[in-house]
């Protein structure tokens, strides 16, 4: 048996992560598929629980992508880097200018994982010229390389394909017999709550109306389909037909604002 160090798990603090819902995300996933599909990837806390035969993981945000990419293939390279970075706010906002997107797969892998570890409350934030903005976190002594944790996930994405495309297009490979699960940014429950700027696109209300028209086809198709999103009153008018909603209670430690974590009713769709 694995130590739990050594199990795989989200190697990033995400908004919006599900791993305090694996309990409820388990109890509404079908026990055998053909191949599992995670359209928009963030922290994988399902597919890690999940340990699916084959999968398909794919999301927007290609940073992310080549993060995993760089875990998948380059994991002894990836800890070998972030074991090299210190815990310090001058070298933290030297790496955040570094141009990035020219390096390598694990070399964007290491400035993730570590700009996740160590910035503001595990935000990851861009402008409009897609340059991460967020400010240095007051952590004493972050966990900033699990090098067992890394190994373990690097060994389950071995049996994955990663890919970077929009939502639409990821699940064109999914067939009777498939899983589905849609995680998307959330409708905002209020103006200010949204975490649309994940990406330096936002996902809008014509987007999850695009998202919901795909999910009804797919589960047409004979696909297994959960979709996790918030309660706000847009949701429940957008899926009152042909699904199911359940209400589960989350804790959101993960925001800019303080006053905007906590408890708070989410739901899952099938």
């Amino acid at each position: 048996m694995l130590a739990a160090a050594d199990t795989a798990r989200p190697f990033l603090k995400w908004a919006g992560g599900k791993r305090q819902l694996l309990g409820e995300l388990l109890r509404h996933a079908p026990r055998a598929t053909a191949r599992y599909h995670e359209p928009f990837l963030g922290g994988g806390a399902l597919f890690f629980a999940l340990k699916p035969a084959r999968a398909v993981l794919s999301d927007v945000n290609l940073r992310l992508i080549r993060t995993y990419r760089g875990v998948k293939d380059d994991v002894e390279r990836v800890i070998g880097l972030l074991e090299s970075y210190p815990h310090d706010a001058d070298f933290y906002y030297e790496l955040r200018e570094v141009d990035i997107d020219r390096r390598s797969d694990a070399e964007v892998a290491a400035w993730f994982i570590y700009l996740n570890k160590t910035g503001f409350n595990g935000l990851y934030r861009v402008n409009r010229d897609n340059r991460f903005n967020v400010p240095f976190g007051r952590y004493a002594r972050p966990t900033i390389c699990n090098k067992a944790t890394l190994r373990a996930c690097s060994r389950a994405l071995e049996r994955a394909e990663i890919l970077h495309l929009d939502f639409e297009q990821a699940v064109k490979k999914a067939r009777r017999g498939d899983f589905v699960y849609f995680d998307p940014p959330y409708v905002p429950l209020s103006a200010t709550s949204s975490f649309t700027s994940y990406t330096s696109n936002g996902f809008d209300a014509g987007a999850q109306t695009r998202l919901r028209d795909i999910a009804k086809k797919l589960k047409r198709s004979g696909v297994r389909v959960l979709l996790s999103n918030s309660s706000a009153p847009f949701v429940r008018n957008l899926y009152k037909s042909g699904f199911v909603l359940h209400e589960v209670s989350a804790l959101r430690p993960v925001n800019s604002k303080a006053t905007k974590r906590g408890a708070v009713t989410e739901l899952l769709i099938r």
